[in-house]
């Protein structure tokens, strides 16, 4: 049936496109899959959407620089914007996963991007920028963790203690590397499967929590909302960590 959908689509594409510049989320969509299935038309085989959009390296790492170079350079604006928006979400869904602090920042970096440009703000090719711009400041975060001496789990309890700007002023970066190791270690060992549900258990956590705050100094006002996101970013771990 592929040759009759790929027909149906592109008809459907070709009716929802409005007049002028822009196109809305609806023609965007249709746009897309028309690449796909187009490729799909072409090949038996197994479908990578880069290629059906034109693009050389279909395995490369949505962070790169190749990659990020051949998605400016796409003929068509409207579908590369679309495309890198696709993608840049799946990426900060993923993330967010695991790391509360940076997925929340990022989601709502994307979210004020793409709605300048859904309200006209930018054009097609500035918010293409800003999703690239955005993708290096992804890539950045990533980055991070190496250059302080941290694994996955302490740079994410560790954007959990920075999250507040006062904090990072107040004990600089050294000391939160410090706090950061030491929470993963101790909360790691006191967390079961199903702590969350578990009052006794959850505020054994929290005190826990609390007393290796208080006893490297971190400030006393702002602690109480550091031990909720650590609880919260804790939460997304703790099933992998419980096993």
């Amino acid at each position: 049936m592929r040759d009759d959908v790929a027909y149906f689509q592109a008809i459907k594409a070709a009716l929802a496109k409005p007049a002028g510049e822009r196109q809305s989320p609806e023609a965007l969509d249709a746009a897309v899959r028309q690449l796909v299935s187009k490729a799909i038309t072409a090949s038996d085989g197994v479908i990578d959407i880069f290629t059906a959009a034109g693009l050389k390296k279909p395995d490369i790492s949505i962070l790169s620089d190749q990659f990020l170079a051949e998605v400016r350079g796409l003929k068509h604006k409207n579908v590369a914007s679309e495309l890198l928006a696709k993608l840049l979400k799946d990426e900060i869904k993923t993330r967010s996963a695991r790391n509360l602090v940076q997925g929340r920042a990022f989601s709502e970096m994307l979210k004020k991007t793409l709605s300048a440009y859904h309200n006209r703000a930018i054009a097609t090719h500035e918010v293409i920028e800003e999703l690239i711009k955005l993708a290096k400041e992804l890539e950045a975060a990533e980055a991070r963790g190496e250059e302080l001496g941290l694994n996955d789990d302490e740079i994410a309890f560790y954007d959990a203690l920075a999250e507040n700007e006062s904090a990072v002023r107040t004990m600089g970066n050294a000391e939160l590397r410090v706090i950061a190791a030491e929470l993963v270690s101790a909360v790691r060992k006191s967390v079961t499967i199903d702590w969350v549900v578990r009052d006794g258990a959850r505020a054994k956590i929290k005190v826990l929590v609390k007393r290796i705050l208080k006893k490297h100094g971190y400030p006393p006002d702002l602690q109480e909302e550091a031990t909720k996101t650590v609880l919260a970013q804790a939460e997304l771990l703790c099933a992998e960590w419980a096993i």
